[in-house]
């Protein structure tokens, strides 16, 4: 079997090989490995019909908000409402990395809080030198928690909810507000890190957009056994994911803790989490991990800001519980809708007894039948037992000479 026979000895080509009968799509999939996911590459249509329905929610919740509060959309009102999305912006993005690689990080809420009280109480020595030990303590914190998650191959929900908790022990140790002691003024920056934020969020879709990027930060998502390890690049990958999430919960809760965020509560943080997570759903990121769109990031967090603005320019008690649940909410379903229109074109499984009556195997290699095999005689007929013969000189065997004979 030839190498230009199959049709592989072009990497990337995509036309078909007319020699073998191999279609290209088939050519395109020879190298996926079916025990990391579908072979294939995923549909994007459905993101891009959920980012344009986004699209229109955000305009329409922005003209909303603009009818309530014209004032809020220009100046200072402007700049306080980015520096709210740079906020949240940040810890969906936590949570939309961790929610990729499969291994959701439910202790970004008690970290932003715990990394604020952090900045509240040291950012009179500067903004540098107070958030230079919050980065260095929730990076070595998100590495244990990589360790744990990828040594052991528990889910990742169960161990980040321990380290949460460990979280909130620290918190917990404060019992009133701390007044924030820097002079930083995140609303003057507010338009540079809401636009920097924007186009991180952005080129991060478009790079996870890619085939082969996708398919790198779904390994750890379980196909078969959840409990199956799913190998070293596969806890790589994910131990990454969770040790910058964290990092980014950290410069988020840093950003809480400036001098004109007002007085920080020691609160668990947990309703952080809820919304951050619900957020990330919402922009069309897979509970299940590996999915998500391109714009859906920037968009959700966009809609969900806009939503918590106008409810309070109407006068409206805001609760973070209940605009995360309501995320959440519609997250599962858009979930469900993304799993199931954004996987690859399903192909025919490959019964257990073996390939399709066609020849075609779970591969999509298409294997050519031998032709059938006529009636062959028996090795040797049936000897009577009282007269056995000689074995050698049967009819079936005998060709018209004996061995005995004198031209042999």
């Amino acid at each position: 079997m030839e190498g230009g026979r199959m049709g592989y000895d072009q990497p990337g080509r995509e036309s078909a090989d007319t020699s073998s009968g191999i279609p290209a799509a088939v050519l395109e999939n020879v190298f996926d490995d079916p025990a990391h996911g579908e072979p294939g590459r995923d549909r994007l249509a459905v993101h891009v019909v959920w980012e344009v329905l986004l699209l229109a929610g955000v305009a329409a919740v922005g003209y909303l908000f603009w009818k309530a509060d014209p004032d809020a959309l220009r100046g200072d009102g402007l700049r306080e409402l980015l520096a709210d999305g740079v906020v949240l912006g940040l810890l969906a993005m936590a949570a939309g990395l961790s929610l990729r690689t499969s291994g959701v990080n439910l202790a970004i809420g008690p970290v932003a809080v715990a990394a604020a009280l952090h900045m509240a109480e040291q950012g009179d020595r500067g903004v540098v030198a107070a958030i230079g030990p919050a980065v260095a303590v929730a990076a070595l914190g998100g590495l244990v928690l990589a360790l744990v998650v990828g040594v052991l191959h528990v889910p990742a929900w169960a161990a980040s909810l321990a380290a949460g908790a460990a979280v909130v022990g620290y918190i917990e140790r404060r019992t009133a507000p701390v007044l924030p002691q820097g002079g930083y003024d995140l609303v003057q920056d507010a338009p540079y890190l809401f636009a920097g934020f924007a186009a991180v969020a952005v080129l991060g879709g478009i790079f996870g957009a890619l085939r082969p990027v996708r398919r790198l930060v779904g390994r750890f998502r379980p196909v078969v056994d959840p409990a199956r390890r799913r190998g070293v690049l596969a806890a790589v990958v994910t131990g990454g994911a969770l040790v910058a999430s964290t990092v980014l919960a950290a410069l988020a809760g840093s950003l809480l803790g400036t001098g004109d965020a007002g007085p920080v509560a020691p609160t668990p943080g947990l309703d952080w989490t809820v919304l951050a997570v619900g957020t990330a759903l919402l922009a069309g990121t897979s509970a299940f991990g590996r999915r998500g769109g391109i714009l859906g990031a920037l968009l959700a967090v966009s809609l969900v800001t806009l939503v918590i603005a106008d409810l309070r320019a109407e006068g409206h008690s805001v609760s973070r519980w209940a605009v995360g649940a309501a995320a959440l909410g519609v997250g599962l379903v858009v979930t469900r809708l993304v799993e199931a229109y954004g996987r690859p074109p399903a192909g025919r499984a490959v019964p257990a007894d073996g390939p399709d009556p066609d020849g075609r195997i779970s591969t999509g290699w298409s294997v050519q039948r031998a032709d059938p095999i006529g009636d062959w005689p028996p090795s040797l007929p049936t000897q009577s037992v009282e007269s056995p013969g000689d074995r050698w000189d049967l009819p079936e065997w005998d060709s018209g000479r004996h061995w005995d004979s004198g031209d042999r």
